[in-house]
């Protein structure tokens, strides 16, 4: 291990010292078109794009000696377009371009066609990592290790983001929770929801991946900054549209169909796509508990296996209308319908002072289902020619769960006889929530460089969840009314914020304060009315955000922000419910918890838009969002909950930067080092423990030819600790390569991800009277096989832009 981190490190460091000692690129492009006889092509048009997104930067017509020069342009990448009646389309490869120097391109060659000219179809392929001052962004369609996975494996393996241990959640820098938007709108789901949401979305329903780690007041307060998933919208003019086919097989088959289509014109704008994936996958956990009670050293040994039946629709339908030059209105409708089947199998060994004592044998079969879906009423004015703008958002969501499993627990001694009659139990915990969601924001510039943004919203959600949980009893399932209840839980956001923005010279200058009234109730319902709970809380808070950026040159930027955010806990994490894991592992809801609050600090330096440095500083009190255990040593029974357990303090320092080796080798590289300190509050003992963190990734693309690429992606993460679990070390590797066929209109790209079967999460917790050892495992071996087809129009042309004063930020919110 040691000797594979030290070569991905050494290469990071050599791809430092090849980016700092290269040579730079010119500011100016020119050359020569000629025809196939080696002529002049006089005349002919040059285009000048931008390898981002094929915008046109400028264009021209080649003189008598077929000669073109574009100068004065600014830093980017670009590509050219030549052109010429009677002649086919021809265009170059990418060129970086820095300012003060020039290049000369090879030749242009243009071959004559007999037939008339066609449209131009213009296949830019944007790199696959983008970054600006505070964001990084994945390009979904550049990578080929993303084709065939889910949101949730895609984010893993992105740089920048961090996937805590135990509850899966999302981060971005210093282990803070993220705020996952799509489209810019939050999900309004937690916990477990939106982590089957993720997995459910496929990657060929993504167009890009932003994490914004310095967000304004313009934004929900989060301390963690924004995962933002833009999902794929049509923009070529005309109809157009794609099909995906695919398969996978690890320890079990996945399989996976869809098509997205879209028709674009002046006016209206219809687009749409819809994936089925069926999939079978399986995940072990082992656990191994000591429990020391009146000198007897008990050991709760237990070993889970299941395996996981899925089937999972994934649409999207939508329509966007000009009603003039100046006012768009859309309407939009997406969800994801799941089904899942579960085979469990939970052995545990009950080991007294050495001896086996008992075997407890449990096997169920868990049916469930879920729906999530989002409806969507958008609507975006320019209201003058100076840039005052105003955007509306209506949101309905609605997320329903039925979750019917059936226990039987098996009892054994060390011999294999049995010595009890089995246990049969029931476990059904349906689930229903439902949010509602509106925004305003008006835009109003002072200046060209000066503006001010304000906006309300009000979120209105209702959870409703039921637990019946109980034993078979003469032939009969019977709830327990220690365990089942009803948990109805409403939730009331109002926001308001404003922001101003303003650029003197180099500096700019963003200032913002964002203001939310918290009102939410909860009604615990028991079988028995005696033990029904209602809890009610209302808080408000204020969250002020700032950001100070300095343009020193063309190539180097500065960014100074600070803010402050909230965590709310998710709906399971609020719920008392006690969820059955075996007979003495359960794990309960805290209807007690209240929110954590982060400070977070950032500097950030970018060098000519590539290279990004940030050091960054966060401190979040109340922090609740990561397992802390009760155990009872008498009953061996240990509860697992969310408390609000202390205080969380992480310095730390990330790189990222993209180097080109030569022409058919590139690669990025990300290094995030931190120290994270958990420090309880007096109620929960005195732990206080700090320890380092080091992540590591890198992805290496090879262009092979002109059709065949591959890539390689591998990551490391030391030894660190998350709340009390102390967290080992963990590695991986994927591969892929692709081929482009039929005219580069078809695609097929086969991947491997986790080669060496590595990908596992390993932890020890030593709190107070829990001793406890775990290993979690998912099948993350898996061999994919994916082709993609695009047909129809693929002609660029202009389509209209919003013209807002704050394009950028309407286009992460999807208006």
């Amino acid at each position: 291990m040691k000797v594979l981190f030290g070569c991905l490190f050494s290469a990071f460091l050599t791809g430092i010292c090849y980016f700092s000692f290269a040579q730079t690129k010119p500011s100016a492009i020119q050359g020569k078109v000629l025809m196939e006889d080696n002529t002049a092509a006089e005349a002919a048009t040059i285009v000048l794009l931008r390898a981002a997104d094929s915008s046109v930067v400028n264009s021209g017509l080649a003189d008598k000696t077929g000669a073109f020069s574009f100068s004065g342009i600014k830093p980017d990448t670009y590509l050219l377009l030549a052109t010429s009646i009677g002649s086919s389309k021809a265009y170059t490869a990418h060129y970086k371009v820095n300012e003060g120097q020039s290049i000369t391109v090879a030749n242009i060659i243009l071959k004559l066609i007999n037939s008339q000219l066609k449209q131009v179809d213009i296949i830019a392929r944007k790199p696959y990592i983008e970054v600006k001052p505070g964001k990084i962004i994945v390009n979904m369609q550049s990578s080929i290790l993303s084709e065939g996975n889910s949101a949730y494996d895609i984010l893993r393996q992105s740089p920048g983001v961090h996937v805590n241990s135990g509850s899966e959640m999302l981060s971005i820098v210093g282990r803070q929770p993220a705020l996952i938007t799509i489209d810019g709108k939050p999900t309004g789901l937690t916990g477990d929801d939106l982590t089957n949401l993720l997995r459910s979305m496929q990657s060929s329903t993504i167009e890009q991946i932003e994490m914004i780690s310095s967000t304004s007041a313009k934004y929900d307060a989060s301390g963690g900054g924004i995962i933002n998933i833009i999902l794929k919208k049509g923009k070529n003019i005309g109809a157009n549209g794609s099909v995906v086919i695919g398969g996978g097989y690890g320890k079990y088959y996945k399989s996976r169909a869809g098509i997205s289509f879209n028709n674009r014109g002046a006016k209206i704008n219809i687009f749409g796509n819809y994936t089925f994936d069926n999939n079978k996958t399986d995940r072990t956990i082992t656990t191994n508990r000591n429990i020391n009670y009146n000198d007897v050293l008990s050991n709760y040994d237990v070993k889970y296996y299941n395996t996981q039946k899925t089937q999972a629709h994934n649409f999207i339908l939508g329509a966007d209308y000009s009603i003039s030059k100046t006012q768009t209105i859309g309407i939009q409708a997406n969800g994801i319908i799941k089904n899942d089947s579960f085979d469990k199998d939970n052995n545990l060994r009950i080991t007294n002072q050495g001896q086996l004592d008992s075997v407890i044998i449990a096997k169920s079969n868990l049916d469930r289902g879920s729906s999530y879906l989002n409806y969507n009423v958008n609507y975006n004015a320019a209201l003058s020619k100076a840039g005052d703008n105003l955007s509306a958002d209506f949101n309905y969501s609605t997320y329903n769960r039925h979750s019917n499993e059936f226990i039987t627990n098996n009892f054994y001694t060390p011999e294999g006889q049995t010595y009890r009659d089995p246990l049969l139990l029931e476990n059904l915990s349906p689930s229903n929530i439902h949010i509602w969601t509106s925004k305003i924001d008006f835009i109003h510039p002072f200046s060209k460089t000066e503006r001010l943004e304000a906006g309300v919203k009000y979120t209105h959600t209702e959870s409703n969840n039921n637990l019946i949980f109980g034993a078979k009893l003469n032939n009969t399932y019977q709830a327990d009314p220690t365990v089942s209840n009803r948990f109805i839980y409403t939730e009331r956001i109002s926001y308001g914020y404003l922001n101003y923005i303003n650029k003197v010279g180099k500096f700019e200058f963003t200032a913002g304060l964002r203001a939310e009234k918290t009102s939410t109730n909860s009604n615990t319902v028991a079988i028995t009315t005696l033990n029904n709970a209602e809890n009610s809380n209302d808080y408000f808070n204020l969250f002020p955000q700032g950001q100070i950026n300095y343009q020193a040159n063309n190539k180097n930027t500065f960014n100074l922000s600070y803010n402050k955010g909230i965590h709310r806990p998710a709906y399971e994490d609020i719920n008392p419910f006690l969820y059955y894991t075996d007979l003495y592992d359960y794990r309960s809801g805290n209807p007690h918890l209240k929110p954590e609050y982060t400070h977070a600090f950032q500097l950030t330096h970018t060098y000519n838009q590539s290279l990004l440095t940030t050091l960054y500083y966060n401190l979040t009190n109340d922090a609740y969002d990561f397992p802390v255990y009760s155990q009872n040593d008498s009953s061996k029974v240990n509860v697992m909950s969310n408390k609000n357990f202390g205080r969380i303090k992480a310095f730390g320092a990330s790189v990222y930067t993209p180097v080109r080796f030569n022409s058919w080798w590139s690669g990025n590289f990300y290094l995030d080092a931190s120290l994270q300190r958990y420090k309880a509050y007096a109620i929960n003992g005195t732990f206080n423990k700090a320890m380092q963190d080091i992540i590591f990734n890198t992805t290496q693309t090879f262009t092979i030819s002109s059709t065949i690429s591959a890539e390689v992606f591998g990551k490391y993460e030391s030894p660190t600790i998350y709340g009390i679990n102390q967290i080992k070390q963990s590695y991986l590797m994927n591969a892929g390569i692709s081929k482009q066929l039929f005219n580069k209109r078809g695609n097929i790209k086969l991947s491997i991800n986790d080669i060496f079967n590595t990908d596992r999460e390993r932890y020890h917790v030593l709190y107070q009277n829990v001793d406890l050892t775990g290993v979690n495992k998912r099948e993350s071996r898996i061999a994919r096989i994916n082709f993609t087809y695009r047909f129809g129009k693929s002609t660029v042309k202009s389509v209209p832009k919003r013209q807002t004063g704050s394009d950028d930020e309407q286009r992460r919110t999807g208006n």
